[in-house]
Formats: C-alpha cells, sequence, structure tokens
C-alpha cells in the first residue's frame, strides 16, 4: 500500500485518476483501502489549516501594510505642508530682495517743480491710475501723500504673506497686490477717516519696522523698508487722518470755535492778572476755561491706541465706555464734536481687532479654538456686536470640525461620535457665551443644519457606498443614531433631520442588498440528506454558536454528530439572524421599518420556497420537516430578535407567519413497501 503523504500531490505530473487506480490496485481489500482514504482525509484537513493559517497570517500583514500605508499618508501630507511653507518662504526672501530695487510710481523727476501743486497732483493721478489694473474708483478729487511698497505680515506669527503698494491720499488708502511682472493689481481702499495707525515695537529675529493699520476689514501689518520709511508712513498716515480734522464747514460771522485738535491746558492766571482786564475779557476767559475738555479726556485716544496695540483689550473697552459715558453727560466744551468722532472710530477698530482675533482663533482642536475665542467673544458681546460674533464663532467651529473630521476619517476612527460630540461642545459654549442673546439661537441652529447636512453627505461619500455590506450599514447608521439622541441633553434634536438625510440613500441600499441576498439563495445544491458534523467537537462548536443566536438545535440531534435538517437549512437559519439583525437596526427610523421587513420577508420565501430536483429521490416528509422547522421555529426567532432590537412589532413578519402557518405542507405518500430502516 503506497504511502499518502503531500509530496505525492506537490508533483507537476500529477494526475488524480492514475493515483486513485494505482491506490485500488495496490491495497488489498476494503480495510486497507478504507485506511488510505482516512490518511488522505487527515492530509486534506492539515492542508486546510495550513491554509487557513497562512490567509490568516497573510490578512493580518495585509491590515499592518495599511496602517504603515496610513501613517505614510499622513506623513506624506505633513511632508507637503512644510515643502509649501518652505516654498512660501522662499517667495517671500525673494520678494523681501526684490523691494530694496522697487520704484515707486510717482518719482522725483516725474514731476515738474515749475508748475503748482494742483497740476502736480493731477499728474500724479493720472500716473497712478495708469499702473492700477482693475481700479475703478474716483480720484480726481483727492489729493496724493504718499506712495511706497511694503512687505504684508500674517498678525498671528509675522509671517510674509505678499507684497504689498500702498498709495496714500486724503480720503482713501488704495492698497494694490504686486504681481511677479511688478505689475500692479488692485486690491481693496479704505477711507483715511476710519483707519488709525499703531507702530509696533521691533523685535529680534521676529519682525523689524512693522507698522500696523486698523481699518475696518480688521488690522492688518505691514513691514516697512526701513526705519526711516517706517517714520516717513506713520507721519503720513497721521497727515492723512489729521486732513479731516482740521476741515471745518465755514457758519458765517458767528465766532468760530478752536480748529485745532490738542487742546493744552490753560495758564494759571493770578487774581490781579484777571482784573486788569476788562470784565468783558475776564468773563470770555472764564467761560473758556470752564469749555474745556477734562485733561484725561484729551489724552484718551492716544492711551486707547496704545492699549490695542498692546492688546490691552479690556482696559481699552473699560476707557472707552468711559469717554461715552462723559460725553452723554457733557459734550458742551469745545472740541467735544472731534473727541467723539475719534471715540467713535477708535470703538470701531476695537471691534475690527476683535473680530480678527476671534477668525483668528482656529486651531487643529475645538477645544483650544473655543478657549481662545472666549476672551474676544465676551468683549464683543459687551460691545454689542453679537450678531457679527457668533457668526464668526461658528465659521471657526466649522473649520476646527472638518479639520478634525478629515483626520480621524484618516486614522479610521469613529467620525460620528466625535462629530456629535464636537456639535455639543460648540452648543453649549454658544449658549453660555450669547445666552443673554436670544436673538443669536436661531443662528446656532441654521448652523447645526448646515453642518449636519456637510457631515451626513461625507457619511455617504465615504462609508455608504454601492455594494457596502448590510452588517457595515447597519453599524454606521448606529454609530450614528445614538450620539445624536444624546443631543437632546442639552436640548438639540437632530435625529428627525438625520434620519431625513439618509433615508434615499439608506433605501437604496436595502434595495440593492434584497437583489443580492435573494439572487444568492439556492445557488449551492443541496442533498436533502442530515447534516453531518463530522466530529463530536464539530457539532457542540455548532451547537454553542447557535445557542448565542437564540437558536436550540439540541432537539434534532441524532447520532454523535448528525441534525436531523439539511446543511443548507442550518445555514440559512444563521444567515437569515443576522440579516434580521442589521435591518432591525435600520428599522429603528421609522421610515425604513417596511423596507426593512420586506427584505427579510423576500430572504425567507426565497429559502422556504426551495424544492429538491425531479431528478432527486428526496424524502419529500423530510423536506417537509425543514420547511416546517423554518416557519414554526426560525420564523418566530427572527420576529422576536427584530421587535427586541427595533423596539417595533414586524407587521409583515407577522402576517407571513400566519399566512405559512395556515397552508402546511403536504408531504409526499409513501408507499405500502417503503419503511424507515435507520
Amino acid at each position: 500500500m503506497p504511502e499518502a503523504s503531500t509530496a505525492v500531490f506537490e508533483k507537476d505530473n500529477f494526475n488524480a485518476e492514475k493515483y486513485v487506480k494505482n491506490l485500488v490496485q495496490d491495497c488489498v481489500g476494503g480495510p486497507e483501502l478504507q485506511q488510505t482514504k482516512q490518511k488522505i482525509q487527515s492530509l486534506s484537513e492539515t492542508v486546510s489549516s495550513t491554509l487557513k493559517k497562512h490567509v490568516y497570517e497573510n490578512y493580518m500583514q495585509f491590515i499592518e501594510t495599511a496602517k504603515e500605508i496610513s501613517h505614510l499618508e499622513s506623513e506624506m501630507y505633513q511632508l507637503s505642508h512644510i515643502l509649501i511653507e518652505q516654498r512660501n518662504l522662499l517667495t517671500t526672501l525673494r520678494d523681501e530682495s526684490m523691494l530694496d530695487d522697487q520704484k515707486n510710481i510717482i518719482e522725483d523727476q516725474s514731476l515738474d517743480p515749475n508748475v503748482n501743486e494742483e497740476q502736480q497732483n493731477r499728474k500724479a493721478i493720472q500716473l497712478i491710475k495708469e499702473s492700477l489694473i482693475g481700479y475703478k474708483g474716483n480720484l480726481d478729487d483727492k489729493v496724493f501723500i504718499h506712495e511706497g511698497g511694503l512687505i504684508e505680515l500674517d498678525s498671528n506669527d509675522y509671517r510674509p504673506i505678499c507684497r504689498i503698494h500702498l498709495f496714500l491720499f486724503n480720503e482713501v488708502l488704495v492698497l494694490a497686490k504686486v504681481r511677479n511682472e511688478k505689475k500692479l493689481e488692485y486690491q481693496t481702499e479704505y477711507e483715511t477717516k476710519k483707519i488709525a495707525v499703531i507702530n509696533i515695537k521691533d523685535l529680534d529675529g521676529v519682525n523689524k519696522n512693522a507698522i500696523n493699520v486698523i481699518t475696518s476689514d480688521g488690522a492688518r501689518m505691514f513691514q516697512c523698508i526701513n526705519s526711516a520709511a517706517k517714520l516717513e508712513w506713520i507721519d503720513k498716515f497721521e497727515h492723512a487722518i489729521k486732513f479731516h480734522q482740521l476741515k471745518k464747514p465755514k457758519k458765517g460771522q458767528a465766532p468760530q470755535p478752536p480748529t485745532s485738535l490738542k487742546f493744552e491746558a490753560p495758564q494759571k492766571s493770578t487774581d490781579s492778572e484777571l482784573l486788569t482786564l476788562s470784565p468783558t475779557a475776564s468773563e470770555m476767559g472764564r467761560v473758556l476755561v470752564e469749555n474745556l475738555p477734562p485733561e484725561w479726556l484729551v489724552t484718551a485716544p492716544e492711551e486707547i491706541q496704545a492699549e490695542i496695540a498692546q492688546r490691552h483689550f479690556e482696559d481699552c473697552l473699560a476707557l472707552l465706555q468711559k469717554c461715552e459715558d462723559h460725553l452723554a453727560q457733557d459734550s458742551t466744551f469745545h472740541g467735544a464734536a472731534d473727541i467723539g468722532e475719534k471715540i467713535k472710530t477708535l470703538k470701531g477698530s476695537l471691534a475690527s481687532v476683535l473680530m480678527h482675533e476671534l477668525s483668528n482663533s482656529q486651531s487643529r482642536s475645538l477645544q483650544a479654538a473655543l478657549r481662545s475665542s472666549r476672551r474676544p467673544l465676551k468683549l464683543l458681546v459687551e460691545m454689542e456686536k453679537s450678531r457679527e460674533a457668533c457668526g464668526i464663532l461658528l465659521r471657526v467651529c466649522t473649520s476646527a470640525i472638518r479639520t478634525s473630521q478629515r483626520q480621524a476619517r484618516r486614522n479610521n476612527l469613529a467620525v460620528s461620535e466625535l462629530f456629535f460630540c464636537d456639535v455639543a461642545l460648540v452648543a453649549s459654549e454658544f449658549l453660555r457665551a450669547f445666552s443673554a442673546k436670544a436673538s443669536c439661537t436661531s443662528a446656532l441652529i441654521v448652523w447645526c443644519n448646515m453642518e449636519l447636512q456637510y457631515f451626513a453627505s461625507q457619511l455617504i461619500k465615504h462609508y455608504l457606498t454601492k455594494d457596502t455590506q448590510l452588517e457595515m450599514v447597519a453599524k454606521v447608521v448606529e454609530g450614528v443614531r445614538e450620539p445624536c439622541l444624546k443631543l437632546r441633553e442639552i436640548g438639540l434634536d437632530l435625529s428627525y433631520h438625520m434620519e431625513g438625510l439618509l433615508r434615499s440613500t439608506l433605501g437604496q441600499l436595502l434595495d440593492e442588498a434584497r437583489y443580492r441576498l435573494v439572487d444568492s439563495i439556492g445557488r449551492t445544491e443541496d442533498p436533502w440528506q442530515p447534516y453531518n458534523l463530522q466530529t463530536k467537537t464539530g457539532l457542540r462548536t455548532l451547537l454553542k454558536e447557535f445557542d448565542v443566536l437564540g437558536i436550540d438545535f439540541r432537539a434534532y440531534v441524532t447520532g454523535d454528530t448528525w441534525i436531523n435538517l439539511t446543511q443548507a437549512t442550518v445555514s440559512f437559519c444563521r444567515h437569515l439572524l443576522q440579516t434580521t439583525e442589521s435591518c432591525a437596526y435600520l428599522a429603528k427610523y421609522d421610515s425604513l421599518q417596511r423596507d426593512s421587513e420586506m427584505l427579510i420577508r423576500e430572504l425567507f420565501l426565497s429559502q422556504h420556497s426551495i424544492k429538491p430536483p425531479n431528478s432527486l429521490n428526496a424524502d419529500m416528509n423530510f423536506v417537509a420537516k425543514n420547511k416546517t422547522y423554518m416557519a414554526e421555529v426560525l420564523l418566530p426567532i427572527a420576529m422576536k430578535r427584530f421587535e427586541r432590537i427595533a423596539g417595533k412589532k414586524p407587521d409583515l413578519l407577522m402576517e407571513l407567519h400566519t399566512q405559512l402557518r395556515t397552508v402546511p405542507p403536504k408531504p409526499k405518500p409513501r408507499s405500502v413497501y417503503q419503511t424507515d430502516v435507520l
């Protein structure tokens, strides 16, 4: 008798039919042939076990490789950002080197000193209009003051952004962006009466020769070519800002108030000196002294600018409120209108700076972004800027949440739980900051709906794609539902909206799963014989597996390793209960309950309606026994499992169960000459 070993089967010229013929010829009697068969069967099991082991090892290596690829992707992403920053830095260095050679549009030799200032101004404006690309404003009635090239800096880390060319007029400040071809492209313009200029202290290694221009759009930082240019720009800005303050309308022959904005303290006069004055002059001097503002109010604008520059926003707001209260109580002194206008402008500048600070509070972590936004948010609410502040805060939160979602998808984390935790955090912080501003609540509701729509679109794009397995679909939906329901604890219910956003996609996935699962029924031939587990260990393992699913096959066990049902019926029990569990999770949404039950119903009927082929001499009583087990045992267990998970009664399945019980299967009549012999 030849020895059965794997070496025989591994040969290239192995022929199964020839091997069996030789085996039959060499074996003496049935016992030897049976022994050889058992050895071959043992080799088959060993090979199968080895194959499974190799498959498992390959699968684990695949997982490790996927993790390494994920880490590598993250590192490549970081490397890409580093390269972009390096490129920006090199571009900035090149721009700074080119800034020294940049020439002004209005050069000294381009203007004729023999003509008057008005003609020179017209010529300068004409040159500027010809050099600006895309500018459609009116400069004809403006007075040109100064121009020059600067580098715009990021107000957070003082990183260079781009090259800017500034044109300063008496009424407007025109900004143009310098292109690589040294062309000037119009960017924006600001009214000089609504801007303020702050001198920034030079810091070694960080920034030098920088000024901060506070505009209606927020603070913008510019770097000059040297300290002399910086001082010149500050002087020119002050000249442009004071241009409006020095310009007063004519008022007939009535006595005019002082036109200067600098209020000097009155000189102390002795009583004898006052007596030497005439009664009228003495009275007028006393009136002028009484009508002068207090000294702290005169210096308040300069102190407010210094507080803004030093980021002492609380002290700045307190001083602004103090000035406004004083002006509200007494606005009869000379220059009250000028000081009030300056205070109003500075208050707008403070609001712009705070909004800029709030906009720049973005961070990779939402918690960090919310923490850094609390200070400017509180001050903006005190300044009655709640509507603008809540809009900026929600934009910051949107950026932080979407960044964290991308990172979570890249690292294969639970995106649903993270998203709804972030929404709850934003809602809590928003309600805390705007607790006294009920009108801002609508902005939060609109923001939640918009973020929910975006989250649902990303969920569909990455996790609920076509051909996604039903078990995975149920897992994703359940992962969304539970954290979404927790938002009710803070008074925010988004469950109905979330169901509506996923309804169409989930319905399509259920339809595709129904066609796919029903089509797979009956693909393998069923011998319609009792299921043999081969070993007692295999039988015990199967019984324990189905105990977890709620099915007890012990009443159908015969012999040592047999179950008195077909293998197809046993496998279908497992398949149906797993599908029922997935459908039950989806049926928690009311709109998906009928589709979920329809899938289970059609899947059950497809298996229940299978009949043995006519060519197979199957025992019809055994066939009827399998169908009866499915209708009387399996279907009720599936119905209970569905109701326990979904929390709803499966009406379609209950109706199906009633129909199957009223029409029992008719067994094939037996011949009187046949008998059951075990």
